[in-house]
Protein backbone atom coordinates (compact mmCIF):
# COMPACT_ATOMS: atom_id res chain seq x y z
CA UNK A 1 0.00 0.00 0.00
CA UNK A 2 1.23 3.19 -1.06
CA UNK A 3 1.99 5.39 2.28
CA UNK A 4 1.37 9.24 0.58
CA UNK A 5 2.90 10.51 3.78
CA UNK A 6 6.29 9.98 2.47
CA UNK A 7 7.19 12.63 -0.59
CA UNK A 8 6.08 11.98 -3.95
CA UNK A 9 9.72 13.30 -5.09
CA UNK A 10 13.10 13.63 -3.26
CA UNK A 11 16.13 14.65 -4.56
CA UNK A 12 19.56 14.36 -2.84
CA UNK A 13 23.11 15.72 -3.43
CA UNK A 14 21.55 17.02 -6.94
CA UNK A 15 25.08 18.03 -8.48
CA UNK A 16 25.09 19.61 -12.01
CA UNK A 17 29.13 20.68 -13.14
CA UNK A 18 29.96 22.44 -16.91
CA UNK A 19 33.39 21.96 -17.08
CA UNK A 20 35.98 19.28 -15.93
CA UNK A 21 37.19 20.93 -12.66
CA UNK A 22 40.37 21.75 -11.32
CA UNK A 23 42.81 20.64 -8.47
CA UNK A 24 42.06 24.48 -7.41
CA UNK A 25 38.37 24.23 -7.43
CA UNK A 26 37.37 20.68 -7.30
CA UNK A 27 36.52 20.79 -3.47
CA UNK A 28 33.91 23.32 -4.12
CA UNK A 29 35.04 25.57 -1.90
CA UNK A 30 33.06 29.06 -1.85
CA UNK A 31 36.25 31.14 -1.54
CA UNK A 32 37.75 30.06 -4.45
CA UNK A 33 34.79 30.08 -6.56
CA UNK A 34 33.87 33.68 -8.06
CA UNK A 35 29.95 33.27 -7.30
CA UNK A 36 29.97 29.77 -8.91
CA UNK A 37 32.25 29.75 -11.39
CA UNK A 38 36.30 28.65 -11.20
CA UNK A 39 38.14 31.98 -12.35
CA UNK A 40 41.34 28.89 -13.09
CA UNK A 41 39.39 26.87 -14.84
CA UNK A 42 36.27 28.16 -16.03
CA UNK A 43 34.30 25.48 -14.85
CA UNK A 44 30.64 26.22 -13.71
CA UNK A 45 28.86 24.70 -10.67
CA UNK A 46 25.40 25.45 -11.68
CA UNK A 47 24.14 23.18 -9.06
CA UNK A 48 25.83 22.19 -5.44
CA UNK A 49 24.44 19.74 -3.50
CA UNK A 50 21.19 20.36 -4.27
CA UNK A 51 18.36 18.31 -1.54
CA UNK A 52 14.79 19.01 -1.68
CA UNK A 53 11.38 16.78 -1.33
CA UNK A 54 8.11 16.88 -2.84
CA UNK A 55 4.71 16.36 -1.57
CA UNK A 56 1.84 14.75 -3.18
CA UNK A 57 -0.44 17.78 -4.02
CA UNK A 58 1.64 20.43 -2.90
CA UNK A 59 3.27 23.22 -4.82
CA UNK A 60 6.95 23.60 -4.27
CA UNK A 61 8.22 27.41 -4.83
CA UNK A 62 12.06 27.46 -6.01
CA UNK A 63 13.18 31.01 -6.12
CA UNK A 64 16.65 32.95 -6.86
CA UNK A 65 18.67 35.20 -9.62
CA UNK A 66 19.40 34.22 -12.78
CA UNK A 67 22.35 31.70 -12.63
CA UNK A 68 21.32 30.28 -9.33
CA UNK A 69 20.71 27.00 -10.61
CA UNK A 70 16.85 27.05 -10.58
CA UNK A 71 16.46 26.07 -14.31
CA UNK A 72 19.53 23.46 -14.30
CA UNK A 73 17.06 21.77 -11.42
CA UNK A 74 14.43 21.38 -13.78
CA UNK A 75 16.42 20.33 -16.68
CA UNK A 76 18.27 17.81 -14.87
CA UNK A 77 14.71 16.33 -13.63
CA UNK A 78 12.67 16.06 -16.91
CA UNK A 79 16.19 14.80 -18.45
CA UNK A 80 17.36 17.89 -20.44
CA UNK A 81 20.71 18.06 -19.08
CA UNK A 82 22.41 14.69 -17.34
CA UNK A 83 23.40 15.02 -14.04
CA UNK A 84 27.02 15.17 -12.71
CA UNK A 85 26.22 13.16 -9.29
CA UNK A 86 23.13 12.70 -7.12
CA UNK A 87 20.05 10.89 -6.96
CA UNK A 88 16.21 11.32 -7.38
CA UNK A 89 13.57 8.84 -6.23
CA UNK A 90 9.87 9.30 -7.09
CA UNK A 91 7.51 7.45 -4.98
CA UNK A 92 5.17 5.78 -7.36
CA UNK A 93 8.21 4.46 -9.85
CA UNK A 94 9.79 1.07 -8.21
CA UNK A 95 8.14 1.79 -5.16
CA UNK A 96 10.72 4.85 -4.62
CA UNK A 97 13.60 2.67 -4.68
CA UNK A 98 15.22 3.64 -7.85
CA UNK A 99 17.40 6.47 -9.02
CA UNK A 100 15.86 7.90 -11.86
CA UNK A 101 19.04 9.53 -12.89
CA UNK A 102 20.46 6.67 -13.24
CA UNK A 103 17.66 4.86 -15.57
CA UNK A 104 18.20 3.78 -19.17
CA UNK A 105 16.94 6.29 -22.11
CA UNK A 106 13.92 4.40 -22.86
CA UNK A 107 12.77 4.36 -18.83
CA UNK A 108 13.92 7.84 -19.03
CA UNK A 109 11.44 8.75 -21.56
CA UNK A 110 8.65 6.96 -19.73
CA UNK A 111 9.16 9.06 -16.80
CA UNK A 112 9.37 12.33 -18.91
CA UNK A 113 5.81 11.10 -20.70
CA UNK A 114 3.81 9.55 -18.35
CA UNK A 115 5.23 10.88 -14.03
CA UNK A 116 6.08 14.72 -15.28
CA UNK A 117 5.41 17.70 -17.24
CA UNK A 118 7.12 20.51 -18.29
CA UNK A 119 6.52 24.30 -19.12
CA UNK A 120 9.43 26.19 -20.43
CA UNK A 121 9.97 30.09 -19.96
CA UNK A 122 10.23 29.72 -23.70
CA UNK A 123 7.43 28.68 -25.56
CA UNK A 124 9.91 27.15 -28.40
CA UNK A 125 10.96 24.85 -26.36
CA UNK A 126 7.51 22.94 -25.10
CA UNK A 127 5.86 23.45 -28.45
CA UNK A 128 6.32 22.82 -32.50
CA UNK A 129 5.50 26.31 -32.67
CA UNK A 130 4.09 25.49 -36.59
CA UNK A 131 1.85 22.31 -35.65
CA UNK A 132 -1.73 23.26 -34.77
CA UNK A 133 -2.43 23.28 -30.56
CA UNK A 134 -4.14 19.43 -31.03
CA UNK A 135 -1.33 18.30 -32.93
CA UNK A 136 0.95 19.24 -30.39
CA UNK A 137 -1.35 17.78 -27.59
CA UNK A 138 -1.47 14.58 -29.96
CA UNK A 139 2.31 14.63 -29.85
CA UNK A 140 2.74 14.04 -25.99
CA UNK A 141 -0.10 11.39 -25.89
CA UNK A 142 1.42 9.40 -29.11
CA UNK A 143 4.50 9.49 -26.85
CA UNK A 144 2.66 7.87 -24.37
CA UNK A 145 1.76 5.53 -26.45
CA UNK A 146 -1.93 6.49 -27.38
CA UNK A 147 -2.68 5.89 -31.09
CA UNK A 148 -6.68 6.02 -31.35
CA UNK A 149 -7.41 9.28 -33.28
CA UNK A 150 -10.62 10.32 -31.76
CA UNK A 151 -10.04 9.84 -27.88
CA UNK A 152 -7.18 12.28 -28.60
CA UNK A 153 -8.96 14.84 -30.06
CA UNK A 154 -11.58 14.58 -27.37
CA UNK A 155 -8.83 15.00 -24.70
CA UNK A 156 -6.85 17.54 -26.58
CA UNK A 157 -10.24 19.51 -26.72
CA UNK A 158 -11.03 18.92 -22.84
CA UNK A 159 -7.76 20.39 -22.04
CA UNK A 160 -8.04 23.28 -24.65
CA UNK A 161 -11.62 24.82 -23.29
CA UNK A 162 -9.87 24.04 -19.33
CA UNK A 163 -7.04 26.68 -20.12
CA UNK A 164 -9.27 28.72 -21.76
CA UNK A 165 -7.81 28.33 -25.44
CA UNK A 166 -11.44 29.07 -28.03
CA UNK A 167 -11.79 25.32 -29.56
CA UNK A 168 -12.39 27.30 -33.39
CA UNK A 169 -8.67 28.44 -32.10
CA UNK A 170 -7.71 24.39 -31.94
CA UNK A 171 -6.12 23.89 -35.13
CA UNK A 172 -4.61 27.13 -35.64
CA UNK A 173 -0.57 26.99 -34.60
CA UNK A 174 0.62 28.29 -31.78
CA UNK A 175 2.93 30.72 -33.71
CA UNK A 176 -0.15 33.25 -34.23
CA UNK A 177 -0.86 32.96 -30.37
CA UNK A 178 0.32 36.14 -27.74
CA UNK A 179 2.47 34.70 -25.25
CA UNK A 180 0.13 34.04 -23.07
CA UNK A 181 -1.84 31.68 -25.10
CA UNK A 182 1.21 29.68 -26.05
CA UNK A 183 2.16 29.25 -22.19
CA UNK A 184 -1.62 27.78 -21.27
CA UNK A 185 -1.43 25.77 -24.79
CA UNK A 186 2.30 24.53 -23.09
CA UNK A 187 -0.01 23.43 -19.52
CA UNK A 188 -2.58 21.63 -21.78
CA UNK A 189 -0.04 19.74 -23.71
CA UNK A 190 2.14 18.71 -20.55
CA UNK A 191 -1.03 18.06 -18.63
CA UNK A 192 -2.73 15.34 -21.88
CA UNK A 193 -0.75 12.30 -20.08
CA UNK A 194 -2.16 13.21 -17.01
CA UNK A 195 1.18 13.30 -15.25
CA UNK A 196 1.18 13.33 -11.32
CA UNK A 197 3.89 15.81 -11.46
CA UNK A 198 4.45 19.47 -13.37
CA UNK A 199 7.52 21.34 -13.85
CA UNK A 200 6.74 24.97 -14.54
CA UNK A 201 9.89 27.10 -15.69
CA UNK A 202 9.60 31.10 -14.96
CA UNK A 203 6.31 30.73 -16.81
CA UNK A 204 4.91 34.35 -16.40
CA UNK A 205 8.13 36.01 -17.48
CA UNK A 206 8.16 38.66 -20.00
CA UNK A 207 4.27 38.55 -20.20
CA UNK A 208 2.17 41.41 -19.47
CA UNK A 209 0.88 42.22 -15.64
CA UNK A 210 -2.52 40.98 -16.47
CA UNK A 211 -1.68 37.99 -18.44
CA UNK A 212 0.58 36.82 -15.90
CA UNK A 213 -2.23 37.27 -13.60
CA UNK A 214 -4.36 35.45 -15.71
CA UNK A 215 -1.85 32.21 -16.02
CA UNK A 216 -1.27 32.57 -12.22
CA UNK A 217 -5.07 32.13 -11.97
CA UNK A 218 -4.86 28.95 -14.16
CA UNK A 219 -1.92 27.47 -12.01
CA UNK A 220 -3.66 27.90 -8.36
CA UNK A 221 -6.95 26.37 -10.58
CA UNK A 222 -5.41 23.58 -11.76
CA UNK A 223 -3.68 22.37 -8.27
CA UNK A 224 -6.86 22.83 -6.89
CA UNK A 225 -9.50 20.83 -9.39
CA UNK A 226 -6.80 18.12 -10.10
CA UNK A 227 -4.69 18.23 -6.58
CA UNK A 228 -1.95 17.81 -8.81
CA UNK A 229 1.68 18.17 -7.64
CA UNK A 230 4.11 21.23 -8.81
CA UNK A 231 7.20 22.56 -8.84
CA UNK A 232 7.38 26.64 -9.51
CA UNK A 233 10.81 28.07 -10.28
CA UNK A 234 10.59 31.58 -10.49
CA UNK A 235 13.05 34.84 -9.56
CA UNK A 236 10.15 36.56 -8.35
CA UNK A 237 9.27 35.84 -5.06
CA UNK A 238 6.14 37.64 -5.40
CA UNK A 239 5.00 35.21 -8.03
CA UNK A 240 6.44 32.48 -5.33
CA UNK A 241 4.20 33.83 -2.26
CA UNK A 242 0.92 33.23 -4.34
CA UNK A 243 1.75 29.71 -5.68
CA UNK A 244 3.88 27.90 -2.91
CA UNK A 245 3.20 27.21 0.32
CA UNK A 246 7.28 25.95 0.43
CA UNK A 247 9.92 27.75 -1.03
CA UNK A 248 13.60 26.68 -1.27
CA UNK A 249 15.70 30.08 -2.25
CA UNK A 250 19.02 29.43 -4.44
CA UNK A 251 21.94 31.24 -4.89
CA UNK A 252 24.87 30.41 -6.87
CA UNK A 253 23.87 27.11 -7.35
CA UNK A 254 23.49 26.16 -3.28
CA UNK A 255 19.86 26.41 -1.52
CA UNK A 256 20.66 29.11 1.22
CA UNK A 257 17.66 29.22 2.82
CA UNK A 258 13.82 26.52 3.16
CA UNK A 259 10.82 26.64 4.56
CA UNK A 260 7.15 27.48 4.27
CA UNK A 261 6.84 30.28 2.22
CA UNK A 262 4.95 32.59 5.10
CA UNK A 263 7.99 32.13 7.05
CA UNK A 264 10.76 32.75 4.84
CA UNK A 265 8.23 36.05 3.86
CA UNK A 266 7.92 36.97 7.83
CA UNK A 267 11.34 36.12 9.16
CA UNK A 268 13.80 35.98 5.97
CA UNK A 269 16.91 34.71 7.97
CA UNK A 270 19.56 34.77 4.82
CA UNK A 271 21.21 38.49 3.46
CA UNK A 272 19.99 37.47 0.30
CA UNK A 273 16.41 36.62 1.04
CA UNK A 274 16.23 39.67 3.04
CA UNK A 275 17.16 41.78 0.26
CA UNK A 276 14.22 39.72 -1.88
CA UNK A 277 11.57 40.19 0.80
CA UNK A 278 12.03 44.14 1.37
CA UNK A 279 12.32 44.45 -2.26
CA UNK A 280 8.71 43.38 -2.25
CA UNK A 281 7.23 46.13 0.62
Amino acid sequence: MTDISEPWLKVQNLTKQFGDGCEYCRGRNPEKLEKNYCPRCGTVYACQDVSFEVYEGEILGVVGESGSGKSTIMNCLYFDEDVTDGTCTIRDYHKGMSNIFEESSRQKRFIRNTLMGRVYQNPMLGLKMEFSSMSNIAERLIAAGDRDVQPMKERAEELLTCVNIPLFRAKEAPVNFSGGMQQRVQIAKALSTKPPVLLLDEVTTGLDLSVQANVLDLIKKLQRELHITMIVVSHDLGVIRMLAERTIVMLNGRIIEAGLTDQIMEDPQHEYTQQLVYSLL
